[in-house]
């Protein structure tokens, strides 16, 4: 059963991206169409898959990751506006019978993802 899965970790402070927001989006036509709104837990990780089963689709797919609200609440200064806001990772589902692992390595001024396992 094919499933999609994300985690967040914040290395400007060396650990789990804790408490971070983040919206699902499918895109379909040019409209992105929101199908779920997650918060990262304790360990940078949903407590759930954010797609499985046939709820996972062939397709494009759109996280937003809300960072700039997540470095405010740990009190780090940053500029207005700030130089990250919310991180878009668009990307595609090819195989739905497949994991698909999308994580966010973060700091306020990068980021980085990749597919995981």
């Amino acid at each position: 059963m094919g499933k999609l899965t994300t985690h967040v970790l914040d290395t400007a402070n060396g650990r789990p991206g804790s408490g971070v927001e983040i919206v699902l989006q499918k895109i379909v036509d040019n409209s992105m169409n929101t199908i779920g709104q997650f918060t990262t837990n304790q360990d940078g990780r949903c407590d759930r898959p954010l797609l499985e089963g046939e709820q996972l689709t062939t397709g494009e797919y759109l996280l937003v990751f809300h960072m700039g609200d997540y470095f405010t609440k740990l009190g780090a200064q940053l500029p207005n506006p700030k130089f990250l806001d919310k991180v878009w990772v668009r990307f595609g589902i090819a195989d739905p019978v497949q994991h698909y692992h999308v994580p966010l390595v973060a700091t306020p001024w990068s980021y980085s993802t990749y597919r995981g396992s």
